[in-house]
C-alpha cells in the first residue's frame, strides 16, 4: 500500500500499541488476532434499515471506523482506504437448518476468521436472524478501541435522538498515557519507571500456574456463556460486598476463579495464579467511543498456598490492591507503555507475556470486568435487548480468558478457551466450581 501523508488519519497511541502487541502475540500462536466480540441478544427482528443507517452515520462521523492499520517505519497508523470495507453483514438461518446450531457456527466462524490486520475492518456488525432468535454480533480489533468503547458504540446505535448521538465524539485530550505522564516531572517519571520494573520483578519471582496441560498446537477459540439468575446475582454481589467491599467486586471474581482453577488443576506446576486486568484511565462519563484504548495493566497474584484458604486469599488480594493504590503502582506501568511503543511488536509482546525470571508465560488467565451495563433494554432500533455477552481472543498459553458483566440484574460469565488446550467438559466443571465460589458455598 502506497501511503501518502494525507492518507494518515491517526497515529496509534501508547495504549493502542499495548493491545497491538498482544494482537501480534495471538497471531504468532496461530490464532485469529486480538479481536473482541460483544453480542446483543434481541427479542425480535429489528428495524434493519434504521440499524444500517445508524452504522453508516457512525462510520462517517468517525472515519477511523473505515480505516486500515498500517506500519510506517517503527510506528503504526490508521490510514484511509481506497475501498472502504463492508461493516454490516446479515446472516439468515435457512429454513432447513437448526437455528441454534446455525448461529453458533456463524459466530464461531466470525470469531476465528483469520485475516491480515492491514485489510481487516476495525469493526464489523453481524446481524444473525432466524424464526425465534436474533443476535447483533459485533467484532472489533482491539487497537481500534477497548470494551468500554464498544459499549459506547452500541449505545450510539441504540440512541434514537440525533441530537443525543451528536454528543458522542473523539477524546477531548491527547492519549491519556501521555496526559497522565505529563503530570509528573522527569525525575518522577524515572521513579515511576523503576517502581514498575520492581513491581514486575516481584510478580516474576513466582512461576504462574497454567490452567491446561497440553503440548498440542492451538487451533481455535471456543467459548461458553453462563448466566446467573437474579437471585444468584444478588447473592454473589452480597458475598462480594461482605468479602472485599464495595470497590473490590473485580477482585472477588478474580479470587473466585483462582480457587475454582485450583480445584481443577492441583497437579499443574507453578507457584502462583497471576491474572492481568485493565486499569482504565478514561473519564467515567466520557462519550469517546473510538481510538479510546486508555488502558494500563495491573496484576492480581496469589501464591497457591494462599489460594487454598478462601479467607486468606481475599485478605491477600485486598492488601495487594491497597498497596497498588498507595504506591501508585497503577501508574507505574505508564512509562513502560510509553517506552514499549518504540519496540518492535515481537520485542514488546515478549516483554509483556514472558516472565523475566522463568521465561515462561506470566499470566494464568486473562480477566475483564465490564461492570453493570446501562444500555436500556428497549432502546435497540425496533427490538428489545434480552441479554448480552462478550468474547475475546487470548494467547495460548494461558488459553483462558474470563469476562463478566451484569445486565438486567443478571451476572453473565463468559469463559473463553483455546482448543484443543481446553475443552467444553473442563469448562463446564470449572463453572460449577466457580458458581459455588461466587455464591459463597465453596469449601
Amino acid at each position: 500500500m502506497n501511503i501518502k501523508n494525507g492518507d494518515i488519519l491517526e497515529k496509534l497511541n501508547p495504549a493502542d500499541t499495548f493491545t497491538l502487541a498482544m494482537d501480534e502475540e495471538i497471531r504468532r500462536d496461530g490464532l485469529a488476532g486480538s479481536y473482541g466480540c460483544f453480542a446483543l441478544e434481541l427479542s425480535n427482528l429489528p428495524d434493519i434499515i434504521e440499524l444500517q443507517q445508524r452504522i453508516t452515520e457512525f462510520s462517517q462521523r468517525f472515519p477511523v471506523t473505515q480505516a486500515s492499520l498500517q506500519q510506517i517505519n517503527r510506528h503504526f497508523y490508521w490510514c484511509k482506504r481506497n475501498d472502504p470495507p463492508q461493516l454490516f453483514f446479515q446472516h439468515l438461518c435457512p429454513e432447513d437448518r437448526n437455528e441454534e446450531d446455525f448461529q453458533q457456527k456463524i459466530i464461531s466462524d466470525i470469531i476465528n476468521h483469520k485475516q491480515a490486520r492491514e485489510i481487516s475492518a476495525p469493526i464489523e456488525f453481524h446481524l444473525l436472524t432466524g424464526l425465534k432468535k436474533h443476535i447483533l454480533f459485533t467484532r472489533w480489533l482491539h487497537p481500534y478501541c477497548d470494551a468500554r468503547g464498544v459499549e459506547l458504540i452500541l449505545k450510539y446505535l441504540c440512541t434514537a435522538d440525533e441530537a443525543q448521538r451528536r454528543q458522542f465524539g473523539l477524546p477531548d485530550t491527547g492519549p491519556l498515557v501521555n496526559v497522565q505522564l505529563g503530570k509528573y516531572r522527569w525525575w518522577q517519571k524515572i521513579g515511576l519507571l523503576l517502581k514498575g520494573k520492581r513491581y514486575i520483578g516481584i510478580l516474576d519471582s513466582l512461576e504462574s500456574i497454567q490452567p491446561f496441560h497440553s503440548d498440542l498446537p492451538p487451533e481455535r477459540l471456543n467459548y461458553m456463556i453462563q448466566r446467573l439468575s437474579e437471585a444468584q446475582t444478588e447473592q454473589a454481589l452480597r458475598q462480594a460486598r461482605q468479602t472485599v467491599g464495595l470497590a473490590g467486586t473485580s477482585l472477588y471474581y478474580i479470587g473466585c476463579l483462582m480457587r475454582a482453577l485450583e480445584k481443577m488443576h492441583p497437579d499443574n506446576p507453578g507457584e502462583a495464579y497471576c491474572a492481568p486486568y485493565a486499569f482504565n484511565l478514561r473519564k467515567q462519563r466520557a462519550l469517546a467511543p473510538v481510538t479510546g484504548n486508555h488502558l494500563s495493566a495491573l496484576f492480581a497474584q496469589a501464591p497457591r498456598a494462599i489460594v487454598q484458604d478462601r479467607q486468606k486469599l481475599f485478605a491477600h488480594l485486598k492488601q495487594q490492591n491497597a498497596q497498588v493504590i498507595r504506591q501508585q503502582l497503577d501508574y507505574a506501568f505508564l512509562p513502560l507503555m510509553w517506552a514499549g511503543a518504540w519496540l518492535s511488536l515481537a520485542e514488546y509482546g515478549k516483554t509483556l507475556r514472558l516472565s523475566y525470571g522463568s521465561g515462561k508465560e506470566r499470566s494464568s488467565f486473562w480477566f475483564s470486568d465490564v461492570g453493570r451495563l446501562d444500555i436500556p433494554a428497549d432502546s435497540f432500533p425496533g427490538a428489545g435487548i434480552n441479554g448480552v455477552y462478550h468474547v475475546c481472543q487470548v494467547t495460548a498459553p494461558p488459553g483462558l480468558a474470563f469476562l463478566n458483566c451484569i445486565y438486567r440484574n443478571r451476572l453473565t460469565l463468559s469463559y473463553n478457551f483455546v482448543e484443543p488446550l481446553g475443552n467444553s467438559a473442563q469448562i463446564e466443571l470449572l463453572h460449577q466450581f466457580m458458581l459455588a465460589e461466587l455464591l459463597g458455598e465453596g469449601e
